[in-house]
């Protein structure tokens, strides 16, 4: 099972929703909040977590563990069809009670297997949960650093074809996220 790592369309909106509001704001002429120069840029947080050391490392290790639980798997799912086929060819030479004994075993192999799977899902679900949460706050340092660094007074996540494209066109020269990437990874090394 590839584990695919996504930021999920509910975590963009919860960022995007306030940020709009506040570009919106500033952009509406005359208002007592437009800013003498207002400057706005873009960030791709999914490139900056698959592209920057840390990133790569976190997605990683996250792999190494689907992959793992993968292999315990497969072995369980291995035992479950040699236990099917000795079921099968033994069943002429079998009493019925004893029948009736192999196909409970076999049903039960099987129900633990799918609860593991289940449990498996779950816990992978919740890792990569804690991994955007934990990232995200990351991703979202680097940027504030590189957004006041440079006079930014807002960075909007721009998404991707894998989330939510919130950004339906950008200059190349307000994309922010090479930029991000190398200050995340100087401050995660």
């Amino acid at each position: 099972m590839p584990v695919h790592f996504r930021l999920t369309p509910t975590s963009c909106l919860t960022r995007l929703i306030p940020a709009l509001a506040a570009a919106i704001v500033f952009l509406i002429p005359g208002s007592s909040f437009a800013a003498d120069a207002f400057k706005m840029g873009v960030v791709d947080p999914q490139a900056v977590l698959e592209k920057s050391k840390a990133g790569k490392r976190a997605l990683d290790t996250l792999k190494e563990y689907a992959a793992t639980r993968q292999k315990l798997l497969a072995s369980d799912e291995e035992e479950l069809k040699g236990m099917e086929k000795q079921l099968k060819e033994q069943e002429a030479t079998l009493n019925e009670q004893q029948k009736r004994d192999k196909q409970t075993q076999f049903r039960t192999k099987l129900q633990d297997y799918q609860r593991r799977a289940q449990e498996f899902n779950q816990e992978l679900s919740a890792k990569q949960k804690e991994l955007v949460d934990e990232y995200m706050k990351k991703i979202s340092a680097a940027t504030k650093t590189i957004a006041e660094k440079n006079g930014f007074t807002l960075v909007v996540d721009k998404g991707s074809e894998n989330t939510i494209k919130i950004v339906l066109y950008h200059r190349d020269t307000l994309d922010l996220t090479d930029q991000v990437i190398k200050e995340f990874d100087k401050q995660n090394k």
